[in-house]
């Protein structure tokens, strides 16, 4: 894990650090599109992401102060792992009393999974944690890079105009137009610029010619001071069913040496096959203390189990349902309840439970 010290590099803006009433904000940039560069062969490398001033001049304009955090080696989102995760959420704990805000330049393909992640590890978090990157590099022509970064540093900077408090204390992703919750973020496009959609959830904000936030949708909780949890159970699965799925395969996933818990996206409400070798092959995995939480493939909608025949049983088995919650909140919402190692009532309770805004009780 590289070290928690990393160099902080101010940003040229409109305010010094003698402006002890300009809003703090600190960028941690991880990696990803947005840093990228073309090189002499026409291939997408890293840069030099502290010159980041020198590719949006516009930061120069902005009335806050900006430091930069850029991790030593940059990574692409494809190889993120869990101990990312940990080491970003630790960043934040470091630096947390320093800042106002904390904007995290980010990989598009695995944001999603990270945004929910660090929503579950922050716990009783008060301050904003904005994730975004570009589908274009900052450096390229029409990229939307520098729209994305702006109005990042802007969301974490904003609060509330009559009572002056922080405006979204959450940890969120933007990106094109849209502010959303980090537990409800999916990638839902790969070519153009919203590549993000708001799952079961409204939008936090909306970025037109202003920024329109939607306050009731935005968790406001009793101030706490900031926990930041430093373990996450790695032992989980995914196990999209599909029509014509075998037991070799389905026994295969859930035998797994090691396996704590998997996600099942079933059918619809929450339904699966009914076949007796199927049921079995869950209560195997049950018995064995397999944790298993119930997710539907529709990115609309939420799991009702029992509402149809096929589904009936699972909560007999003590399956437990994901509501409408996203697979990437499922899997990461699985790492962390287990990685809390409680017992097997509390865990029940905790991954039945609304944690971060995740499910819509």
């Amino acid at each position: 894990m590289p070290d928690l010290d990393l160099p902080l590099l101010p940003l040229p803006t409109r305010v010094d650090a003698t402006n002890t009433a300009a809003p703090r904000l600190l960028i941690i940039y991880t990696g990803g599109t947005v840093g990228m560069a073309v090189n002499r062969t026409g291939e997408l490398v890293p840069m030099q992401f502290g010159r980041l001033d020198r590719k949006m001049p516009e930061l120069a304009r902005l009335p806050y102060q900006v430091a930069l955090l850029s991790l030593p080696a940059p990574i692409d989102s494809s190889n993120v792992t869990p101990a990312d995760w940990l080491f970003l959420a630790q960043l934040i704990g470091r630096h947390y009393t320093d800042f106002d805000g904390f904007v995290i330049l980010h990989g598009t393909d695995t944001m999603a999974y990270s945004a929910a992640a660090l929503s579950y590890v922050l716990e009783h978090l008060g301050k904003p944690v904005v994730f975004t990157g570009a589908q274009v590099p900052v450096g390229a022509n029409r990229s939307d890079a520098q729209r994305n970064i702006i109005t990042a540093l802007e969301i974490a900077a904003a609060r509330h105009p009559r009572a002056h408090t922080v405006r979204v204390p959450e940890v969120c992703v933007f990106f094109n137009d849209i502010l959303i919750r980090g537990t409800r973020a999916k990638k839902v496009e790969s070519q153009q610029f919203a590549a993000f959609k708001s799952e079961n959830y409204p939008p936090l904000a909306r970025a037109g010619i202003g920024l329109e936030f939607d306050d009731k949708s935005i968790r406001m909780l009793p101030g706490a001071r900031l926990k930041v949890h430093t373990n996450l159970e790695t032992g989980v699965a995914v196990l999209r069913l599909f029509p014509g799925i075998t037991e070799a395969v389905v026994s295969a996933i859930l035998g797994i040496a090691g396996l704590k818990g998997c996600v099942l996206e079933t059918y619809g409400s929450g339904n699966a096959p009914t076949a007796p070798w199927f049921l079995q092959c869950l209560a195997d995995a049950r018995a064995r203390g397999v944790w298993l939480l119930n997710v539907s493939q529709c990115e609309e909608g939420r799991v009702v189990q029992g509402k149809y025949e096929t589904s009936a049983r699972f909560a007999e088995m003590g399956i437990v349902g994901g509501e409408d919650i996203t697979t990437e909140a499922a899997v990461t919402k699985l790492m962390f309840v287990l990685g809390l190692g409680l017992g097997e009532e509390r865990t029940r309770q905790l991954l039945a439970q609304d944690l971060r805004g995740e499910i819509t009780l």
